[in-house]
């Protein structure tokens, strides 16, 4: 089944072009990785798709829903970690999760997701005390708080120790198996081969090529994700 569907989204600053007609799909239980440089239009592919930007062109339809035309179903159904997601300055932990947690209309268990992913002891702390890897963590934890179907993470674990990221890879991987659907952007290349079924690469907010992982490296010259990402992006790869 089909959850979200890009259909050629155009997006312009200007004369300057962000997103150069870009497509693809998301199915049920699926992770599409966007990766790119700085720049590329990952972040702001993310937030056209959510209706945050408005696109000069195309359509985005989550849930068969044009975003256009946004509901409550729809907020209740997507969960959303931007990469610069910024909090109240006075406010602690398990008062930020309550304050969002009322937007549902589910009860959920704070504090066994504070446990999850390591910060239950932090509950009782201002956020701006926190340090970045566990304001990263806390930004996830709201983003799937209340079980969206589906999920997205912009530079999910940026800031985290190898430990940290590894946790949260074993949380996003079972949420896969309960059939929840992600669509994140990284530049770890471990991290995309181990979380996503397909990726799309963009360069200058046009797409150079999507597939799945295996399908991405056969048709460079190299063997593995990171050589064959420099070599479509036109860098240097090192031998």
């Amino acid at each position: 089944m089909i959850i979200t569907k890009v259909n050629e989204i155009t997006k312009k600053y200007g004369n300057k072009t962000v997103l150069d007609h870009v497509s693809f799909c998301v199915e049920e239980g699926e992770c599409l990785g966007i990766l790119g440089h700085n720049g590329a239009g990952k972040t702001t592919l993310i937030e056209t798709m959510l209706g945050l930007k408005k696109a000069n062109q195309g359509q985005v339809f989550l849930f068969d829903h044009n975003m256009i035309k946004r509901e409550q179903q729809l907020f209740e159904k997507i969960g959303v970690q931007l990469q610069h997601s910024a909090y109240q300055s006075k406010i602690k932990v398990h008062e930020l999760c309550q304050e969002r947690a009322v937007l549902y209309q589910k009860d959920i268990d704070e504090d066994r997701l504070l446990s999850d992913f390591g910060l239950l002891d932090k509950k009782n702390q201002m956020v701006e005390s926190l340090s970045g890897g566990e304001k990263q963590k806390l930004s996830i934890v709201l983003a799937v708080m209340h079980e969206p179907e589906l999920i997205f993470l912009d530079e999910l674990t940026t800031g985290l120790d190898v430990v940290a990221r590894r946790e949260i890879w074993k949380y996003l991987l079972e949420l896969k198996k309960n059939k929840k659907s992600l669509i994140l952007t990284s530049h770890y290349m471990d991290e995309v081969e181990t979380l996503c079924d397909r990726i799309l690469l963009l360069k200058d907010g046009k797409e150079l090529i999507s597939g799945t992982v295996k399908e991405v490296i056969e048709k460079s010259p190299y063997d593995n994700l990171e050589k064959a990402f420099l070599w479509y992006m036109g860098e240097e790869v090192l031998l």
